[in-house]
């Protein structure tokens, strides 16, 4: 079952070009040390994409959500949720966004069934129009529609979350960490509904810090750091801006130096035989590269490439560690 976007959701104008609009959004927190989240921030989410939105923590991804939802008050500049004015038609903007937010938070004491009929006529959604079972199905808790909701698994509670956020057929989505703690065969599970939605029409919104889930899903992505977007490319193309491949070496020896047939290109120790010579795809080097390495006279044990993901393009833009985790299959195995 597929939920599309309600017509209530649509703009003034009929569907716009882009589902969310921000122009010199700023967003400063007082107190004895002000601090600016957002540094007068231009962005367009085009209807109907599946959108990243990454950074580190602190970065500015949460005030800049907060504020689309009507949660935090802005300093400055504009926005609109799909064509409606965030400060002139507030509820109109709200109607239009589902949100899904990090933290785990409902009354413990309902039912999903009852959650979720709650959650409708909170938006004025008619009795016969809501789909409180259509949605449970779609997230997997059909057969637990009537539990007290402080039963359900870390699991069940973060898709109990979604299907909030779409009882009132939303034509934007908003997922802030949706996964965290939630095992690969319900993660999996999650991102089927979700990418049905997608094909539905709704436009996501995702952040996360799953490599696997951003390249995989996002056909946009924006990076923002320091209250500042620093890019906003279609995925493909944010993964070709770094020209890098890298190929890893295990050799027959320890390898305690660079060897001086390799000193001109760029060369990482990672272990007592193993080295890593980074290269240009362009520039046809891996012949260079492979020559270089027996004039040296090191025997080739093992070979591996690998090439620039969105982790490399984070800390070139960023400086920062590592941004992405890996999905692992021990990661939290009694959330199901």
């Amino acid at each position: 079952m597929t939920t599309s976007p309600s017509n209530a959701g649509k703009s003034p104008a009929g569907s716009p070009q882009n589902a969310i609009e921000v122009r010199g959004l700023r967003k400063v927190y007082g107190g004895p040390t002000p601090h600016e989240a957002l540094k007068s921030i231009d962005l367009d989410i085009p209807r109907g994409s599946f959108f990243g939105l990454l950074g580190p923590n602190g970065a500015g991804k949460s005030t800049f959500i907060n504020i689309l939802a009507g949660l935090v008050n802005k300093t400055s500049g504009t926005a609109s949720v799909w064509g409606y004015d965030i400060d002139k038609q507030s509820r109109n903007a709200s109607a239009s966004l589902g949100v899904v937010p990090q933290e785990i938070l409902f009354d413990a004491f309902f039912t999903p069934r009852e959650a979720l009929e709650l959650q409708a006529g909170m938006y004025g959604v008619p009795q016969a129009e809501r789909q409180t079972e259509e949605i449970l199905d779609a997230v997997h808790l059909l057969d637990k529609a009537d539990a007290y909701a402080r039963t359900l698994s870390g699991g069940m509670k973060r898709r109990l979350l979604v299907a909030k956020a779409m009882v009132h057929r939303p034509p934007i989505l908003i997922l802030d960490e949706p996964t965290a703690g939630v095992d690969i065969a319900l993660r999996q599970q999650l991102w089927d509904y979700v990418r049905e939605l997608n094909e539905a029409g709704v436009t996501i919104v995702l952040t996360t810090h799953y490599l696997e889930e951003a390249e995989a899903l996002c056909d946009r992505i924006a990076i923002i750091n320091q209250g500042q977007v620093v890019a906003n490319e279609a995925t493909d193309t944010l993964v070709r801006m770094i020209d890098e491949k890298e190929l890893d070496f295990i050799v027959d020896r320890p390898v305690p130096t660079v060897p001086e047939a390799l000193q001109d290109f760029r060369v990482e120790l990672t272990g007592e035989n193993r080295f890593s010579v980074h290269y240009s795809p362009q520039l046809d080097q891996v012949d260079k590269v492979l020559d270089a390495v027996c004039a040296a006279g090191l025997h080739i044990v093992d070979l591996s490439t690998r090439e620039a993901d969105l982790e490399d393009i984070f800390m070139q833009l960023t400086n920062e560690s590592p941004l992405f985790e890996a999905a692992s299959t021990d990661e939290v195995s009694n959330e199901a």
